[in-house]
């Protein structure tokens, strides 16, 4: 009888795991992560690299090459994903001129067009979380606009990403807004990102997150290094539209790691973690890589939070390269060099994450801590205005840790104290928790109180 009354407790405690596991996730960011396509990913990127050069300054005439075949063909494979889910992308171009006194690396005057597919929120529409590729290529001189430019790593892979998670999501509803986007002009200098941040701050759009994915293709590293498991998360530190106050407060305070965009970079690892646990997230605390920039940037420039998401091992013989060979090495970038599967991955990320995102009710405002010099830490918070919150979670983590790794669900409730957490020792956040399990991205103090 005890054996059976242990055998029916060690039952119980496996059921109840289960089911709080099954409350702990969603079973439809599995399924997106199945409906992934690796063919649909190669199609893509493929159709990319036929039109030879996709340089910003190329024809735009021709409907076999250059960018202007390119931008159209993009617009098409928005629109068709539009009629397959009965009309649910808004797909238009975003565009404006740039002339050569605009940057040294413009050879000659011409629009930057955007390709911008917005997939409408049902609750939330002016709520967006965005995900982007670049539709240009490049050979090794910038101001080449003629020679064959594939660019079938950099940045077919983040084209064809996005198109592919638009593909995929359009197939669910969402609360919250999402913009798929082929950006231009970023070999020339971050342009596209640069007037799509502009326009969205001049239609007051409430970005929750942007996506920028640059290179997610690659796993065989210049080094010799063969990785299809990692990637990379670039994000910035602080938001850099910051106040003199702001960053007075920090001196005192902390949060010099806890910016909006850092938090969106631990939102990633978090998600990705959970849904993909094969997958090795790597948060680099740094807005790019060393002395560099991506398309994220423009967006932080204007007070949004963005990230660079990318495979963790470039190569630099395939990246910014006339084809040729010499010295036995081969340079260009061309789709061999491409690993589709991985870009799956990279692509799964991305939708898993989107979609967390959209159906996430919106984080709580003007967070505020206490509990200088006593026990325990306060924090107060304003209550998010959403019939489908469930609640709220407090975040709390070492100083020195990356990641949030310690938390406690409290409820519907707008202030909470945590006995015996030392103010002094730990970082602390707060984040909205939709009945649907969904949580916000994490929201760092923004002020203190007595």
């Amino acid at each position: 009888m005890r054996i059976l009354n242990t055998a029916l407790l060690i039952l119980s405690l496996i059921i109840c795991c289960q089911i709080l596991s099954a409350q702990n996730t969603d079973q439809r960011l599995y399924d997106i992560i199945d409906e992934v396509s690796a063919d649909q990913l190669e199609n893509s990127i493929q159709t990319l690299v036929n039109f030879g050069t996709r340089n910003t300054f190329s024809d735009t005439l021709s409907n076999t090459r250059g960018i202007g075949a390119a931008r159209r063909w993009i617009k098409t494979e928005f629109e068709n994903i539009s009629k397959n889910c009965g009309g649910c992308l808004e797909v238009f171009y975003q565009k404006k001129l740039v002339t050569p006194e605009d940057g040294d690396r413009i050879p000659k005057k011409a629009y930057v067009v955007n390709v911008v597919a917005i997939q409408r929120g049902s609750e939330n529409p002016n709520n967006y979380v965005m995900m982007s590729g670049d539709i240009d290529s490049r050979a090794s001189n910038t101001m080449d606009f003629t020679t064959d430019a594939p660019g079938a790593n950099d940045n077919a892979s983040g084209m064809a990403g996005t198109i592919e998670a638009a593909r995929v999501l359009s197939n669910y509803s969402f609360k919250n807004s999402i913009v798929y986007v082929g950006l231009s002009g970023e070999e020339q200098g971050l342009f596209g990102g640069k007037f799509l941040a502009e326009y969205a701050k001049d239609n007051n759009w409430n970005i929750i997150g942007v996506f920028n994915n640059d290179m997610i293709g690659n796993i065989e590293g210049v080094d010799g290094v063969i990785d299809n498991r990692s990637f990379r998360i670039f994000s910035e530190p602080v938001d850099p539209t910051e106040s003199e106050r702001e960053q007075t407060m920090r001196r005192y305070y902390g949060g010099e790691v806890d910016g909006i965009s850092r938090q969106l970079a631990r939102y990633v690892y978090k998600t990705t973690k959970t849904y993909m646990p094969e997958m090795n997230p790597m948060l680099i605390y740094r807005l790019d890589r060393f002395g560099r920039g991506g398309h994220h940037k423009p967006f932080n420039d204007l007070g949004f939070a963005g990230i660079r998401i990318m495979e963790a091992h470039e190569n630099y013989n395939r990246q910014h390269q006339d084809i040729r060979q010499e010295n036995g090495i081969k340079y260009g970038d061309v789709i061999e060099g491409v690993n589709f599967d991985y870009a799956k991955k990279l692509t799964a990320v991305n939708a898993i994450n989107l979609a967390s995102l959209a159906w996430a009710p919106p984080a709580p405002k003007n967070v505020r801590i206490g509990g200088i010099v006593e026990p325990s830490a306060k924090l107060k918070w304003e209550k998010v205005d959403n019939k489908n919150i469930a609640g709220y979670k407090i975040y709390w983590r070492k100083t020195t840790s990356p990641t949030w790794d310690n938390y406690r669900f409290v409820g519907n409730i707008n202030h909470f104290t945590l006995e015996g957490i030392v103010i002094d020792n730990y970082f602390f956040g707060v984040a909205a928790v939709g009945k649907n399990g969904h949580e916000s991205v994490v929201t760092f103090p923004s002020s203190v109180f007595r």
